[in-house]
C-alpha cells in the first residue's frame, strides 16, 4: 500500500481518535486509490484494504454527501464487513469498491472474481466471527448478491433523511 504506511489505527491506550488524523488519512487514500462515487475503485485482498475501504466510506459519507455521523459509522462498519468477506473467502487479488447515493438512499457495493455465494448465518451471543453479514442484515435497510458472468457484486442499501 505505497503511502499509506503508518495510518493503521493507533495503538496504546494514549491513542485517542482525531477528526483532523482521520480526515487526513481518508483524504491521502482517496487520493491515491480514487473516489468511489466516481467508479468503482479496484483494491487489493490483502487485510489493510479494510482501513482504506473504511476510510474512503467515511469521507464520501461524512464530507461529500453530509451525511449523519451515525449513517457514518453505520456505513464504515458495514463496508469493513462486506470487504473482510471479500479478502477472506474468495481467493482474489483484488476486489471493487464502489459508492453510489440516490434521493432518499445510499448503496455501497464490493464486487470480486468469486461466484461464492455469502451466507447469512445464525449468531450465538458467544460467537467471536461469522457476525458480517448479520450486521449487514441488521443495520443495512436491504442486502444482497448481484452474480456477474465473472464473480459477483455483494451490496447493501441504507435509507437516508435528506437535510
Amino acid at each position: 500500500m505505497a503511502g499509506l504506511e503508518g495510518v493503521e489505527q493507533p495503538r496504546g491506550a494514549a491513542a485517542r481518535w482525531s477528526p483532523a488524523v482521520e480526515d487526513e488519512q481518508a483524504l491521502k487514500a482517496l487520493e491515491l486509490f480514487g473516489n468511489p462515487t466516481e467508479a468503482e475503485v479496484p483494491l487489493p485482498s490483502r487485510p489493510e484494504s479494510a482501513a482504506t475501504a473504511r476510510r474512503l466510506a467515511q469521507i464520501v459519507v461524512l464530507r461529500h454527501w453530509g451525511l449523519s455521523p451515525r449513517h457514518t459509522e453505520d456505513t464504515v462498519l458495514l463496508v469493513s464487513e462486506l470487504v473482510g468477506n471479500a479478502v477472506r473467502h474468495t481467493g482474489a487479488r483484488t476486489f471493487g469498491l464502489r459508492m453510489l447515493r440516490r434521493r432518499g438512499w445510499l448503496r455501497v457495493e464490493v464486487r470480486d472474481p468469486s461466484r461464492g455465494l455469502p451466507c447469512l448465518m445464525p449468531v450465538q451471543d458467544l460467537d467471536i466471527s461469522g457476525r458480517g453479514l448479520f450486521l449487514v442484515d441488521r443495520l443495512s435497510d436491504r442486502w444482497g448478491v448481484d452474480l456477474l458472468p465473472r464473480g459477483k457484486t455483494t451490496w447493501f442499501e441504507m435509507r437516508v433523511m435528506e437535510r
